[in-house]
């Protein structure tokens, strides 16, 4: 009698060339990877190429990709715009250790697209730009507590990596000195008045947050408890920064700014906005992020103001990049087009788990998607914002891996760590069928397996 393959032995079998270079990798690097959220087991597969809304293995196995690049890559892989401006910008230089007109022209589209954003300063990740934010904020106001959200996350920089994931009480990281952490301060999400609270007992120079969910998309943040906090730090002198790093650009030409209409005192940007090269920005009111300026006054500039400095920020091939990218977000054509297929691929999805008869939803908004198995969203508190953001931290437990290898076996990518993916702008109806169809197939071999 034959014995049917797992799924995990039908995906490694499938991809010897992926385990012959994790073998490799793992003799020179930390668990054989560059990133925490690209190690799995039994091993994560390696790409030979990308184009548009694909990529395909170093095994011929090809991927609709609903990781688009960690999100970054609103417009698809390889988009014929940003690929010339790369291009000809090589051949012109790399880095000129001077100013450069693309950079004038990148800050005058984001100026032009983010609400609030009076100045901009160029860094080159999401987590240079929330340091620099906080520490902006600090510099500004005189106070050094920070509040931030259980499950949100900003970056891996030690002021704020206190409670991103269950339990809240540990820091995600290791290394990290108590009384660096004890500047921060936790709030529990969609809580304004433990918000309120924390800003009684402490002298707070900054609230921290991503607008619209707590990590990309585990846990939505209400719409209400957002105009809230604008409020309320407004009238407490707070500085208020959103983290788009992850929504700008991508809900909307504004962001989670316009898509709410909620305007922050910063934003940190970056993913979208280098049009998929490492490139981000904090843009804010000018009165805060003139801090950063030099003033001529020797004095001030050597003792109250911000500094800033970063071998790569705004360099000219990051610069066309980000230039080419945003002369196309900026209309917002693209945004509505991403949002109607996401709202469908959602439809899609949780038809199909009412279809196979199990329990769970697909949740999100805009073009971001998050699957969950195992409870359904009124179980889950999405329909009223009573969320848990501990049961939603924890996804779908033992589920999540096999349903991951599944939908590689059936084609489709995206982010296994917390089940999100983001759609891009090479995506098609055709696409999220395709998308549709692998999820259902999945979930049937789930149950073949026993493992529902």
């Amino acid at each position: 009698m034959t014995t049917r393959k797992t799924i995990e032995q039908a995906y490694a079998e499938a991809r010897p060339r992926s385990r012959a270079l994790h073998e490799r990798a793992a003799r020179s690097m930390p668990s054989g990877v560059a990133h925490d959220g690209r190690a799995f087991s039994p091993f994560p597969f390696y790409v030979e190429r990308a184009e548009g809304a694909r990529k395909w293995d170093v095994d011929g196995h090809v991927y609709l990709d609903c990781w688009s690049g960690h999100g970054a890559l609103i417009l698809g892989h390889n988009h014929p715009a940003i690929v010339a401006a790369i291009t000809e910008q090589a051949r012109r230089g790399l880095h000129y250790s001077a100013c450069h007109e693309l950079e004038v022209r990148w800050a005058e589209l984001i100026r032009g697209c983010v609400p609030g954003a009076e100045r901009v300063r160029f860094t080159m990740t999401g987590t240079e730009t929330t340091a620099l934010a906080i520490r902006v904020a600090r510099a500004a106001t005189g106070r050094t507590k920070v509040v931030k959200f259980q499950g949100h996350f900003h970056g891996v920089h030690d002021a704020v990596v206190a409670g991103v994931k269950d339990p809240f009480e540990l820091p995600m990281s290791a290394g990290v000195p108590p009384e660096t952490l004890a500047a921060t301060l936790v709030a529990r999400h969609n809580d304004l008045a433990h918000v309120r609270e924390l800003l009684d007992d402490h002298q707070v120079a900054a609230v921290i947050l991503e607008p619209a969910a707590a990590r990309s998309w585990v846990a939505p943040t209400s719409p209400a408890f957002l105009k809230g906090l604008r409020d309320l730090t407004r009238e407490r002198g707070v500085v208020l920064i959103f983290d788009e790093v992850v929504t700008g650009f991508r809900l909307a030409p504004g962001g989670a700014q316009e898509y709410f209409g909620v305007t922050a005192d910063l934003t940190c940007l970056a993913k979208a906005v280098a049009g998929g090269l490492p490139g981000a920005a904090l843009v804010g009111r000018a009165d805060l992020m003139d801090g950063i300026a030099f003033t001529g006054d020797a004095a001030r500039d050597r003792t109250r103001r911000v500094a800033d400095q970063g071998t790569y920020s705004a360099t000219p091939l990051v610069a066309a990049a980000g230039v080419a990218a945003l002369e196309i977000l900026r209309t917002g054509e693209v945004q509505r087009e991403l949002n109607r297929l996401g709202d469908r691929l959602r439809a899609g999805l949780n038809q199909a788990l009412k279809t196979r008869g199990v329990r769970g939803c697909v949740y999100g908004a805009s073009s971001i998607f998050r699957i969950h198995l195992g409870a359904d969203a009124h179980e889950l508190g999405l329909d009223d914002w009573t969320m848990d953001v501990t049961r939603l931290d924890r996804g779908m437990g033992p589920l999540a891996a096999p349903l991951h290898l599944a939908m590689l076996l059936n084609g489709v990518d995206y982010n296994r760590g917390s089940a999100i993916g983001w759609l891009n702008a090479a995506m098609t109806d055709a696409d999220v069928d395709q998308m549709v169809e692998a999820f259902d197939r999945s979930l049937a071999r789930l149950r073949e397996d026993g493992r529902l």
